[in-house]
């Protein structure tokens, strides 16, 4: 019982240290993809946010939207451009698509992987910023 449990809080240390790991990247690539438009508390209030035609939205407030709930899949959609994209474009990037130019694995699965890890990454940073 003492070998079990010692394991179980093994296992929930590396899993905390891998998530605190995860959100400290969120932060890093939120920062470098997301900042410049929604502004570094993601408020909607970033440098480039009075220069675009289309209102930039407040990422702190998506929980209070969809009933105290993060809409992790619908953000997840978002961001890679499955969902929220116009045909001819629409008022973000899509990410998904230059996080796999980004890769360089050299394969398809590869940069999948890269694009998801990097997606997931920012929608957990999101996640951690809801009012």
């Amino acid at each position: 019982m003492k070998t079990a449990t010692l394991t179980l809080a093994g296992a929930l240390v590396a899993a905390s240290a891998v998530l605190a790991q995860d959100a400290d990247h969120g932060r890093q690539y939120y920062d470098q993809y997301c900042a410049t438009c929604h502004g570094a508390d993601g408020t909607g209030a970033g440098p480039l946010a009075e220069m675009m035609t289309a209102v930039v939205p407040d990422l702190t407030g998506l929980s209070a939207k969809n009933d105290g709930e993060f809409p992790m899949l619908d953000v997840i959609h978002v961001i890679d451009g499955r969902t929220g994209v116009r045909s001819h474009g629409g008022p973000m990037p899509v990410y998904g698509a230059l996080f796999m130019s980004e890769s360089g694995s050299g394969t398809l699965y590869g940069d999948v992987l890269y694009s998801r890890g990097k997606v997931l990454s920012i929608a957990y940073f999101l996640e951690g910023i809801q009012k």
